[in-house]
Protein backbone atom coordinates (compact mmCIF):
# COMPACT_ATOMS: atom_id res chain seq x y z
CA UNK A 1 0.00 0.00 0.00
CA UNK A 2 1.86 3.53 -1.24
CA UNK A 3 0.07 5.63 1.63
CA UNK A 4 -1.96 4.91 4.63
CA UNK A 5 -5.52 6.80 4.12
CA UNK A 6 -6.83 9.29 6.64
CA UNK A 7 -8.25 8.14 9.67
CA UNK A 8 -12.06 9.43 8.27
CA UNK A 9 -11.82 7.32 5.96
CA UNK A 10 -10.55 4.36 7.51
CA UNK A 11 -14.01 5.08 10.03
CA UNK A 12 -15.70 4.98 6.64
CA UNK A 13 -14.45 1.28 5.34
CA UNK A 14 -15.18 0.29 8.61
CA UNK A 15 -18.73 0.95 9.16
CA UNK A 16 -19.23 -0.08 5.40
CA UNK A 17 -17.75 -3.77 6.52
CA UNK A 18 -19.55 -3.74 9.36
CA UNK A 19 -22.28 -3.37 7.13
CA UNK A 20 -21.68 -6.35 5.14
CA UNK A 21 -21.38 -8.32 8.39
CA UNK A 22 -24.94 -7.22 9.57
CA UNK A 23 -26.53 -7.21 6.73
CA UNK A 24 -25.28 -9.69 4.47
CA UNK A 25 -24.12 -11.91 6.75
CA UNK A 26 -20.03 -11.35 5.21
CA UNK A 27 -17.18 -14.07 6.04
CA UNK A 28 -14.63 -12.91 7.94
CA UNK A 29 -12.32 -13.60 4.82
CA UNK A 30 -13.98 -11.87 2.89
CA UNK A 31 -14.56 -8.80 5.32
CA UNK A 32 -10.45 -8.60 5.24
CA UNK A 33 -10.08 -9.01 1.77
CA UNK A 34 -12.67 -6.48 0.77
CA UNK A 35 -11.05 -4.05 3.47
CA UNK A 36 -7.66 -4.82 1.95
CA UNK A 37 -8.63 -4.16 -1.98
CA UNK A 38 -10.78 -0.65 -0.82
CA UNK A 39 -7.84 0.68 1.48
CA UNK A 40 -5.37 -0.22 -1.39
CA UNK A 41 -7.27 1.62 -3.92
CA UNK A 42 -7.82 4.62 -2.18
CA UNK A 43 -4.28 4.64 -0.77
CA UNK A 44 -3.26 4.57 -4.70
CA UNK A 45 -5.42 7.55 -5.48
CA UNK A 46 -4.21 9.51 -2.41
CA UNK A 47 -7.48 9.39 -0.61
CA UNK A 48 -7.54 10.76 2.98
CA UNK A 49 -10.92 12.62 3.40
CA UNK A 50 -14.44 12.85 1.86
CA UNK A 51 -13.46 16.27 0.18
CA UNK A 52 -11.13 13.86 -2.15
CA UNK A 53 -13.61 11.02 -1.97
CA UNK A 54 -16.31 13.07 -3.76
CA UNK A 55 -14.32 14.08 -6.30
CA UNK A 56 -12.90 10.18 -8.08
CA UNK A 57 -14.23 9.68 -11.05
CA UNK A 58 -14.35 6.57 -13.10
CA UNK A 59 -11.74 7.72 -15.18
CA UNK A 60 -9.03 6.92 -11.82
CA UNK A 61 -10.84 3.98 -11.33
CA UNK A 62 -9.85 2.60 -14.29
CA UNK A 63 -6.50 4.07 -13.52
CA UNK A 64 -6.57 2.08 -10.26
CA UNK A 65 -7.45 -1.01 -12.14
CA UNK A 66 -4.97 -1.01 -15.37
CA UNK A 67 -1.95 -0.37 -12.32
CA UNK A 68 -3.64 -3.03 -10.67
CA UNK A 69 -3.75 -5.30 -13.47
CA UNK A 70 0.17 -4.45 -14.17
CA UNK A 71 1.44 -5.87 -11.08
CA UNK A 72 0.33 -9.27 -12.05
CA UNK A 73 -3.12 -9.64 -10.20
CA UNK A 74 -4.76 -12.58 -11.54
CA UNK A 75 -8.05 -11.86 -12.97
CA UNK A 76 -10.39 -13.30 -10.97
CA UNK A 77 -8.36 -11.68 -7.51
CA UNK A 78 -9.28 -8.16 -10.01
CA UNK A 79 -12.69 -9.50 -10.17
CA UNK A 80 -13.00 -9.27 -6.37
CA UNK A 81 -11.01 -6.11 -5.68
CA UNK A 82 -13.78 -4.45 -8.78
CA UNK A 83 -16.10 -5.73 -6.96
CA UNK A 84 -15.23 -4.73 -3.27
CA UNK A 85 -14.55 -1.18 -4.85
CA UNK A 86 -17.57 -1.01 -6.54
CA UNK A 87 -19.78 -1.74 -3.54
CA UNK A 88 -18.22 0.38 -1.63
CA UNK A 89 -18.66 3.38 -3.53
CA UNK A 90 -22.43 2.23 -4.16
CA UNK A 91 -22.84 1.87 0.00
CA UNK A 92 -21.12 5.52 0.34
CA UNK A 93 -23.15 6.93 -2.34
CA UNK A 94 -26.76 5.18 -0.45
CA UNK A 95 -25.22 6.83 3.28
CA UNK A 96 -25.27 10.27 1.15
CA UNK A 97 -21.64 10.88 1.78
CA UNK A 98 -20.76 11.71 -2.23
CA UNK A 99 -23.09 12.62 -4.56
CA UNK A 100 -22.73 10.37 -7.18
CA UNK A 101 -21.10 6.86 -7.68
CA UNK A 102 -18.00 6.85 -9.31
CA UNK A 103 -18.00 3.06 -10.01
CA UNK A 104 -21.24 2.40 -11.25
CA UNK A 105 -19.45 2.35 -14.77
CA UNK A 106 -16.40 0.07 -13.22
CA UNK A 107 -16.79 -3.30 -15.20
CA UNK A 108 -15.55 -6.47 -14.08
CA UNK A 109 -12.80 -8.13 -15.83
CA UNK A 110 -14.53 -11.58 -16.94
CA UNK A 111 -12.70 -14.58 -15.58
CA UNK A 112 -12.87 -17.54 -17.81
CA UNK A 113 -14.90 -20.50 -17.33
CA UNK A 114 -13.04 -23.40 -15.83
CA UNK A 115 -14.62 -26.53 -15.49
CA UNK A 116 -13.91 -28.08 -12.12
CA UNK A 117 -11.31 -30.68 -11.72
CA UNK A 118 -13.13 -34.14 -10.89
CA UNK A 119 -12.05 -37.52 -9.95
CA UNK A 120 -14.41 -40.26 -12.58
CA UNK A 121 -16.54 -42.57 -10.23
CA UNK A 122 -13.97 -45.67 -10.47
CA UNK A 123 -10.72 -43.54 -9.60
CA UNK A 124 -13.28 -42.33 -5.88
CA UNK A 125 -14.17 -46.05 -5.33
CA UNK A 126 -10.23 -46.52 -5.37
CA UNK A 127 -9.58 -43.58 -3.38
CA UNK A 128 -12.98 -44.50 -0.94
CA UNK A 129 -11.92 -48.15 -0.81
CA UNK A 130 -8.65 -47.78 1.37
CA UNK A 131 -10.72 -46.10 3.95
CA UNK A 132 -13.39 -48.11 4.01
CA UNK A 133 -11.34 -51.14 4.39
CA UNK A 134 -8.97 -49.94 7.21
CA UNK A 135 -12.72 -48.66 8.77
CA UNK A 136 -14.26 -51.77 8.03
CA UNK A 137 -11.54 -54.08 9.85
CA UNK A 138 -12.10 -52.03 13.00
CA UNK A 139 -8.27 -50.98 12.31
CA UNK A 140 -7.31 -54.49 11.99
CA UNK A 141 -6.59 -54.27 16.16
CA UNK A 142 -4.18 -51.35 15.91
CA UNK A 143 -6.63 -49.01 18.08
CA UNK A 144 -8.15 -51.06 20.69
CA UNK A 145 -10.26 -50.12 23.71
CA UNK A 146 -7.45 -50.17 26.71
CA UNK A 147 -4.74 -49.63 24.29
CA UNK A 148 -4.67 -46.05 24.38
CA UNK A 149 -2.77 -43.22 25.66
CA UNK A 150 -3.66 -39.74 26.67
CA UNK A 151 -2.33 -37.14 24.20
CA UNK A 152 -0.18 -36.00 27.16
CA UNK A 153 2.40 -38.85 27.35
CA UNK A 154 1.92 -39.57 23.37
CA UNK A 155 2.66 -36.15 23.12
CA UNK A 156 5.96 -36.47 25.07
CA UNK A 157 7.05 -39.58 23.37
CA UNK A 158 6.36 -37.99 19.55
CA UNK A 159 8.86 -35.35 21.01
CA UNK A 160 11.23 -37.68 21.52
CA UNK A 161 11.04 -39.45 18.46
CA UNK A 162 10.71 -36.78 16.03
CA UNK A 163 7.04 -36.27 15.05
CA UNK A 164 6.31 -38.23 11.75
CA UNK A 165 4.04 -35.78 9.78
CA UNK A 166 0.64 -35.96 10.88
CA UNK A 167 -1.10 -36.45 7.54
CA UNK A 168 0.74 -39.83 6.89
CA UNK A 169 -1.05 -42.99 7.93
CA UNK A 170 0.42 -45.74 9.96
CA UNK A 171 -1.96 -49.02 9.36
CA UNK A 172 0.35 -51.12 11.85
CA UNK A 173 3.09 -50.24 14.13
CA UNK A 174 3.40 -46.61 15.41
CA UNK A 175 2.59 -44.76 18.64
CA UNK A 176 -1.65 -44.87 19.62
CA UNK A 177 -1.66 -41.40 18.62
CA UNK A 178 -0.23 -42.48 15.10
CA UNK A 179 -2.97 -45.03 15.02
CA UNK A 180 -5.60 -42.63 16.56
CA UNK A 181 -5.24 -40.03 13.18
CA UNK A 182 -4.85 -43.52 10.58
CA UNK A 183 -8.65 -43.71 12.30
CA UNK A 184 -9.28 -39.92 12.02
CA UNK A 185 -7.81 -40.02 8.34
CA UNK A 186 -10.38 -42.31 7.18
CA UNK A 187 -13.51 -40.46 8.94
CA UNK A 188 -12.51 -37.11 7.11
CA UNK A 189 -12.02 -38.89 3.96
CA UNK A 190 -15.41 -40.93 4.39
CA UNK A 191 -17.29 -37.29 5.19
CA UNK A 192 -15.63 -35.41 2.69
CA UNK A 193 -16.81 -37.57 -0.45
CA UNK A 194 -20.21 -38.30 1.20
CA UNK A 195 -21.08 -34.81 1.84
CA UNK A 196 -19.43 -32.70 -0.71
CA UNK A 197 -18.65 -30.48 1.97
CA UNK A 198 -16.22 -27.44 2.36
CA UNK A 199 -13.40 -28.18 4.61
CA UNK A 200 -13.67 -25.15 6.48
CA UNK A 201 -17.00 -26.51 7.34
CA UNK A 202 -15.46 -29.98 8.30
CA UNK A 203 -13.39 -28.53 10.76
CA UNK A 204 -16.23 -26.69 12.33
CA UNK A 205 -18.06 -29.80 13.11
CA UNK A 206 -18.94 -30.42 16.69
CA UNK A 207 -19.81 -34.36 18.42
CA UNK A 208 -23.09 -33.31 18.55
CA UNK A 209 -23.80 -31.90 14.86
CA UNK A 210 -23.41 -35.89 13.82
CA UNK A 211 -26.87 -37.53 14.18
CA UNK A 212 -26.29 -41.14 13.62
CA UNK A 213 -29.93 -42.35 13.73
CA UNK A 214 -30.69 -39.69 10.86
CA UNK A 215 -27.52 -39.75 9.84
CA UNK A 216 -27.22 -36.28 9.14
CA UNK A 217 -24.60 -34.19 10.06
CA UNK A 218 -24.90 -30.18 11.02
CA UNK A 219 -22.51 -28.10 8.88
CA UNK A 220 -22.16 -24.33 9.37
CA UNK A 221 -21.16 -22.87 5.83
CA UNK A 222 -20.85 -19.54 4.25
CA UNK A 223 -22.00 -16.57 6.20
CA UNK A 224 -23.20 -18.57 8.81
CA UNK A 225 -25.60 -20.67 7.43
CA UNK A 226 -26.47 -23.81 8.79
CA UNK A 227 -27.21 -26.60 7.22
CA UNK A 228 -28.15 -30.42 7.45
CA UNK A 229 -26.44 -32.76 5.26
CA UNK A 230 -26.91 -36.88 5.24
CA UNK A 231 -24.18 -39.63 4.81
CA UNK A 232 -24.68 -42.82 3.79
CA UNK A 233 -23.40 -46.08 5.73
CA UNK A 234 -19.17 -46.17 4.93
CA UNK A 235 -19.52 -42.87 6.32
CA UNK A 236 -21.53 -43.66 9.57
CA UNK A 237 -19.27 -46.59 10.20
CA UNK A 238 -15.53 -44.56 9.84
CA UNK A 239 -17.54 -41.90 12.41
CA UNK A 240 -18.39 -44.35 14.16
CA UNK A 241 -14.97 -45.96 14.65
CA UNK A 242 -13.26 -42.45 15.05
CA UNK A 243 -15.43 -41.61 18.09
CA UNK A 244 -15.33 -45.03 19.94
CA UNK A 245 -11.64 -45.50 19.19
CA UNK A 246 -9.46 -42.83 17.52
CA UNK A 247 -10.87 -39.69 19.10
CA UNK A 248 -10.28 -40.86 22.77
CA UNK A 249 -6.27 -41.14 22.17
CA UNK A 250 -5.69 -37.42 20.94
CA UNK A 251 -8.71 -36.00 23.40
CA UNK A 252 -7.35 -33.46 25.97
CA UNK A 253 -8.23 -30.02 27.81
CA UNK A 254 -8.02 -28.12 24.64
CA UNK A 255 -10.34 -30.23 22.41
CA UNK A 256 -13.87 -29.02 23.47
CA UNK A 257 -16.65 -30.46 21.11
CA UNK A 258 -14.72 -30.78 17.87
CA UNK A 259 -15.10 -34.23 16.10
CA UNK A 260 -11.82 -33.98 14.41
CA UNK A 261 -8.70 -33.12 16.63
CA UNK A 262 -5.05 -32.90 15.69
CA UNK A 263 -2.17 -34.35 17.02
CA UNK A 264 -2.24 -32.24 20.13
CA UNK A 265 -5.66 -32.74 20.83
CA UNK A 266 -6.68 -28.89 19.76
CA UNK A 267 -9.98 -28.75 16.85
CA UNK A 268 -8.04 -29.73 13.34
CA UNK A 269 -6.81 -27.04 11.04
CA UNK A 270 -7.70 -27.13 7.35
CA UNK A 271 -4.06 -27.39 6.47
CA UNK A 272 -3.88 -30.87 7.56
CA UNK A 273 -7.29 -31.68 6.35
CA UNK A 274 -5.93 -30.77 2.71
CA UNK A 275 -2.22 -32.94 3.07
CA UNK A 276 -4.58 -36.04 4.32
CA UNK A 277 -6.64 -35.66 0.81
CA UNK A 278 -3.46 -34.98 -0.94
CA UNK A 279 -1.73 -37.74 0.29
CA UNK A 280 -4.34 -40.11 0.13
CA UNK A 281 -4.44 -39.81 -3.46
CA UNK A 282 -1.04 -40.09 -4.07
CA UNK A 283 -1.22 -43.44 -1.84
CA UNK A 284 -4.21 -44.73 -4.32
CA UNK A 285 -3.12 -43.90 -7.45
CA UNK A 286 -5.61 -41.64 -8.61
CA UNK A 287 -5.02 -37.71 -9.95
CA UNK A 288 -3.74 -35.87 -6.86
CA UNK A 289 -7.00 -33.58 -5.65
CA UNK A 290 -7.70 -31.05 -3.36
CA UNK A 291 -10.98 -31.34 -0.56
CA UNK A 292 -12.45 -28.87 -3.04
CA UNK A 293 -11.93 -31.24 -5.60
CA UNK A 294 -13.80 -33.98 -3.74
CA UNK A 295 -16.50 -31.68 -3.30
CA UNK A 296 -16.59 -31.48 -6.81
CA UNK A 297 -16.39 -35.04 -7.63
CA UNK A 298 -19.66 -35.64 -4.87
CA UNK A 299 -21.06 -33.47 -6.87
CA UNK A 300 -20.92 -34.50 -10.20
CA UNK A 301 -21.58 -38.01 -9.39
CA UNK A 302 -24.80 -37.38 -7.93
CA UNK A 303 -26.14 -35.58 -10.41
CA UNK A 304 -24.87 -38.69 -12.93
CA UNK A 305 -26.64 -40.74 -10.70
CA UNK A 306 -30.04 -38.45 -11.38
CA UNK A 307 -30.05 -36.27 -8.72
CA UNK A 308 -32.08 -33.22 -9.02
CA UNK A 309 -29.77 -30.12 -9.19
CA UNK A 310 -31.88 -28.69 -6.51
CA UNK A 311 -31.32 -30.84 -4.23
CA UNK A 312 -27.53 -30.98 -4.73
CA UNK A 313 -27.51 -27.00 -4.73
CA UNK A 314 -29.33 -28.09 -0.85
CA UNK A 315 -26.71 -30.46 -0.45
CA UNK A 316 -23.24 -28.38 -1.01
CA UNK A 317 -25.10 -25.01 0.43
CA UNK A 318 -24.96 -22.88 -2.88
CA UNK A 319 -26.64 -20.06 -2.63
CA UNK A 320 -27.26 -19.51 -6.44
CA UNK A 321 -28.87 -22.48 -8.30
CA UNK A 322 -25.72 -21.15 -11.19
CA UNK A 323 -23.40 -22.35 -9.46
CA UNK A 324 -24.57 -25.79 -8.73
CA UNK A 325 -25.58 -25.85 -12.89
CA UNK A 326 -21.00 -25.86 -13.58
CA UNK A 327 -21.52 -29.57 -12.47
CA UNK A 328 -24.15 -30.21 -15.14
CA UNK A 329 -21.30 -29.08 -17.50
CA UNK A 330 -18.55 -31.42 -16.20
CA UNK A 331 -21.06 -34.33 -16.17
CA UNK A 332 -21.76 -33.47 -20.27
CA UNK A 333 -18.13 -32.99 -20.70
CA UNK A 334 -17.80 -36.82 -19.04
CA UNK A 335 -20.97 -38.39 -21.05
CA UNK A 336 -19.12 -36.71 -24.42
CA UNK A 337 -15.75 -38.44 -23.68
CA UNK A 338 -17.83 -41.92 -23.01
CA UNK A 339 -19.57 -41.40 -26.42
CA UNK A 340 -16.34 -40.42 -28.38
CA UNK A 341 -14.84 -43.98 -26.90
CA UNK A 342 -17.95 -46.05 -26.94
CA UNK A 343 -19.65 -44.94 -29.84
CA UNK A 344 -18.72 -46.63 -33.52
CA UNK A 345 -19.65 -43.78 -35.03
CA UNK A 346 -18.42 -40.87 -33.09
Amino acid sequence: MEQLVGAQIEAVIDEFLHDLRVNRAASDNTLKAYRIDVLDCLATMNIDGLEALDRVNVDDLRAWMSSESARGYARSSMARRTVAVRGFFRWVQDQGLIDSDPAALLMTPKIPSVLPAVLTEAQAKTLMDDADAYTARGSAGAVREGHLQGPQQGQRRSERDGQRPEHQRHQTGGTPADRAIAVRDAAMMELLYATGIRVGELVGIDIADIDFAQRTVRVTGKGDKQRVVPFGAPAARALDQWLQAGRPALAGDCSGEALFLGRRGGRIDQRIVRQVVHGEARKAGVPDISPHALRHSAATHMLDGGADLREVQEMLGHASLRTTQRYTHVSMEQLKQRYRQAFPRA
